[in-house]
């Protein structure tokens, strides 16, 4: 049994190794093949070209490569043509992976899309194309299953990998404990600032991170703040935003790889749109988001996007992405389970205000944790690789030995903010 894998981004190249592994755990005579990265390549899958070095491409330069990555939809094609292959197996990167997905299909090869891009957000005219070229859509959120099915797509929900390597995450409890008395400073509660992974998005959201930070202090002067910082280099940056306010009340410390670590000691959060706020979930972490944009951006927002927030927490939340599509002016960015601000402008204010609010009202607070809890308990559960490793052994018809639920290698960086 021969798998073909395409992969092209870093996450995706630790969700695909540990499938990868769960299912040579089922059955030691499968074989994988295909694009993907290097977490892949030491789980066992013979790579035809390490994608993942492309995922950080700027438009521009994807343009300019465009013959390079239909050569290699040709390899894969050729390799289609050559080789037994009995599915193939996408998981981010549609761009690339729907002519993936269309090549396979002509020579009969069954598709599944193993975290399906989220066309019901900004392009739900792509329905067609999956319905057309994949077969199994395994999906990551809740509500995906019955918006593809109702669009005529077969579709699964496994749940989101990411909690499978959260589960296996780890502390270093002992720099908690070193740390705790510089932290703290005596302080009886902990803002944490999570600016994002991506250096444009510490340059745009970290400086309203750090202005909420100083409104907070103002109100709730028994509080410490700390930024986690992806990379030595944010702490540069961070620096200087630190060093150029004109009005510092917040004592800030910076802290470079201690994500986790500072997650669990954290009362509250402030954090920069993207996956974080699923770790911050599993954590049942209070938690404000912001999300920048330059106005050009903002305008393709407001006309493109489908759902009613942008935070993937608070997509979970809903029974209906659809209700009330997303507006910079929707009342309802303020009351959902994480508060969302998606802006061109600095919402500082409204940022503190809930944090203020959490901090200096206990039956907020808890009433905030008591949403995160329940929410959790539904959604933020491990298994979702083990659920889609028994999918496709079942939909192929392989006999498999039972698959061993802690099957993971490889876990979540410990600075995926």
């Amino acid at each position: 049994m021969r798998i073909f894998f395409s992969v092209g981004e870093p996450s995706g190249d630790l969700h695909g190794s540990n499938l990868i592994r769960h299912l040579r755990d089922a059955n030691p005579d499968f074989e994988f093949v295909g694009f993907g990265g290097p977490k892949m390549k030491a789980a066992g899958c013979e790579l035809i070209y390490d994608l993942t070095q492309m995922a950080v491409m700027f438009l521009s330069k994807v343009i300019a490569n465009l013959r390079f990555f239909f050569g290699l939809v040709d390899q894969a094609d050729d390799y289609f043509a050559n080789n037994k292959v009995d599915a193939v197996v996408l998981i981010d990167y549609p761009g690339f992976n729907w002519h993936i997905a269309k090549k396979a299909k002509a020579r009969g090869i069954p598709v599944y899309y193993y975290g399906v891009p989220q066309v019901w957000a900004w392009a739900p005219w792509r329905v067609r194309k999956i319905r057309k070229y994949v077969d199994h859509v395994l999906c990551k959120l809740p509500f995906e299953k019955k918006w593809f099915e109702d669009r005529k797509c077969k579709a699964t929900y496994v749940g989101h990998p990411y909690f499978d390597q959260l589960q296996s995450q780890s502390w270093d409890l002992q720099f908690l404990k070193e740390a705790g008395t510089e932290l703290m400073l005596g302080k009886k509660k902990l803002v944490l600032l999570l600016p994002g992974s991506r250096d444009q998005e510490v340059e745009n959201n970290l400086p309203i991170l750090i202005e909420a930070a100083d409104r907070i202090a103002v109100q709730q002067p028994d509080t410490s703040f700390a930024i986690a910082c992806y990379k030595d280099e944010h702490l540069a940056a961070a620096q200087t935003m630190l060093d150029q306010r004109d009005d510092a009340s917040a004592n800030i410390k910076l802290y470079s790889d201690r994500t986790p670590e500072l997650m669990k000691a954290a009362t509250v959060c402030m954090a920069c749109s993207g996956s974080v706020s699923l770790e911050l979930l599993y954590h049942r972490k209070p938690t404000v988001i912001v999300y920048k944009l330059k106005w050009m951006y903002m305008v393709a927002q407001s006309i493109l996007m489908r759902t009613q927030f942008i935070t993937l927490t608070n997509l979970m939340a809903t029974d209906d992405i659809r209700k009330r599509t997303w507006a910079p002016s929707n009342p309802d960015v303020d009351q959902v389970v994480m508060p969302e601000y998606m802006t061109t402008g600095s919402p500082a204010d409204r940022m503190a205000n809930n944090v203020v609010n959490w901090l200096s009202n206990p039956e907020s607070m808890d009433e905030n944790v008591q949403q995160l809890e329940s929410l959790a308990r539904q959604y933020a559960k491990p298994g979702a690789t083990k659920r889609a490793a028994e999918y496709l052994l079942e939909t192929l018809g392989v006999q498999s030995v039972p698959i061993v639920q802690d099957t993971l290698a490889e876990t979540v960086p410990r600075d995926a903010a």
